[in-house]
Parts: C-alpha cells; sequence; structure tokens
C-alpha cells in the first residue's frame, strides 16, 4: 500500500523538471510546442507530494498519433485520458533512464485541462498565502487520507476550483 508524502518545497524539483525536459525534447521537438513544467512541484515554496507533474503541448490532436508513436518508441506507453478529456497520459519510459518520479502528460495548447493547470500553477506562483493554504490542506488530506488518493484528490477539489475562479477575473 502506498503512502501519501507531502513534502516541503525541494528546490531540486525545477532541476528535475530540466533533466526530463532535456531528455524527451530532442524526440519531439519536431511535433510539439513545449513542454511545460506543471502541478505543485512548479511551485516555489510550495509543499508537494515529490513527482514532478508536466506537459508536451502540442499544436492539435493532428499531431498527437505521431507524437504518441514517438513516445511509445522510446518506452512510454499511452494510458488513455484516465477521464479528463484532452489530457492523454503516458507511463513508464525507457529502461534504465533514472529520473525522479513524474506524471507526463499530452495536451493540445489550447485544451481546458491544461489551460487550468496554467492558471493554478500561475496563482499560487504569485499569490504566498493561497499558496500557503494550499500547503496546509495537502498536508492534513495527506495525514486524514494516507493511503487513500481517490480521498486525498477530492479534498483538494474545492480549493482548486475556488483558485481557478478567482485567476479567470
Amino acid at each position: 500500500m502506498r503512502t501519501i508524502i507531502v513534502a516541503p518545497y525541494d528546490p531540486a524539483w525545477p532541476v528535475e523538471f530540466a533533466k526530463i525536459k532535456d531528455f524527451l525534447w530532442p524526440h519531439v521537438c519536431d511535433l510539439a510546442l513545449k513542454i511545460v513544467h506543471v502541478g505543485s512541484t512548479s511551485v516555489p515554496g510550495l509543499a508537494a507530494k515529490p513527482i514532478i507533474d508536466f506537459v508536451i503541448v502540442m499544436e492539435a490532436y493532428a499531431v498527437f498519433p505521431a507524437l504518441k508513436a514517438r513516445l511509445e518508441a522510446l518506452g512510454y506507453r499511452h494510458n488513455g485520458d484516465q477521464g479528463i478529456p484532452t489530457r492523454e497520459v503516458f507511463k513508464g519510459g525507457p529502461a534504465g533512464l533514472s529520473q525522479m518520479a513524474y506524471h507526463m502528460y499530452v495536451c493540445p495548447r489550447d485544451g481546458p485541462e491544461y489551460r487550468r493547470g496554467l492558471l493554478f500553477r500561475d496563482w499560487l506562483r504569485a499569490h504566498d498565502d493561497d499558496r500557503d493554504a494550499y500547503a496546509e490542506l495537502k498536508r492534513h488530506n495527506a495525514q486524514l487520507y494516507p493511503h487513500d488518493i481517490d480521498a486525498y484528490i477530492a479534498g483538494k477539489s474545492d480549493f482548486i476550483e475556488e483558485i481557478i475562479r478567482k485567476a479567470q477575473v
């Protein structure tokens, strides 16, 4: 049974993202627009599960079949959208590649889930009080639901939605 750990911010997280990006970019640069660090590890000062979340941003779904084939050739496997349209999930990776744990997503640049992620990330980067409140909520949820990732995530959803509403104004 996996235990949910919320760790204090680690300045090595952006460095780890850069390593992942530096590995992937030469393989996808002709199909993708950019690779973006999202999620809690992308917000300086924010406590987080030590897992890098990132998005390979594509112009539109027209390039997805080629991008999927390219990632699969590297050893990644497509895991569908996991119930979130316009956010494709990839697991695995090349054998022997030493990287910090990560969640890899592929999204179109105008995809609503990608835009929501940026709104949330950028708001927390600019608003320390909300960043700190989110960190406290995450620590609280990890204590309440140390082995239930679904409950941990559900316990954050109202806060996330409120921040996104504020960011859209």
